[in-house]
């Protein structure tokens, strides 16, 4: 659950009345969301492109994390997405959004996890508003992206990068 403040919340780990429940209690709390880099462009503004040959939309998602100061995380997830049609540049948006989060209450090996995948999800919408609103405000119909499975992601990352060590 969230809070005003941004803060999100998990239930504790441990069974209720445990005098370790304070302790144990998992929470996420971000210190601040930011745009740290975007960029719309729109090389044909102004030209009518018919309904009868709706665009082409190739949309690619990663998502980077790095230690930020006080115990903190910084995630930055970068999105591009460009439209085309017939080969003929419509729109290109790319957006790096980040936050700062803490994570408490999670295990060494629980933390990557966390940060890698519930961080972005938590970030997800405010980015998803920042696309749908550029392509807007650029004359189009809003970019509406469809939900991301971080999870999946970080799994294919992780495979990914064991693969690439074992060809090593």
């Amino acid at each position: 659950m969230s809070d005003i403040s941004g803060t999100s919340k998990t239930e504790p780990e441990t069974a209720p009345g445990s005098s370790d429940q304070a302790s144990q209690r998992r929470r996420i709390i971000s210190r601040g969301q930011f745009v740290k880099d975007l960029s719309f462009e729109n090389p044909n503004a102004g030209k009518q492109f018919g309904t009868e040959n709706p665009p082409k939309i190739d949309i690619s998602v990663s998502v980077n994390g790095r230690s930020a100061p006080d115990d903190g995380h910084e995630i930055e997830l970068h999105i591009n997405a460009k439209a085309s049609i017939n080969d003929e540049l419509v729109f290109l948006v790319e957006l790096v959004y980040g936050g700062t989060f803490v994570v408490s209450g999670v295990s060494a090996e629980q933390l990557e996890p966390v940060i890698m995948i519930e961080c972005p999800r938590l970030l997800f919408p405010f980015a998803r508003r920042i696309i749908a609103d550029c392509s807007r405000d650029g004359g189009y119909p809003p970019l509406m992206l469809e939900p991301i499975d971080f999870a999946q992601m970080y799994l294919q990352r992780k495979a990914d990068a064991k693969t690439n060590e074992n060809k090593n």
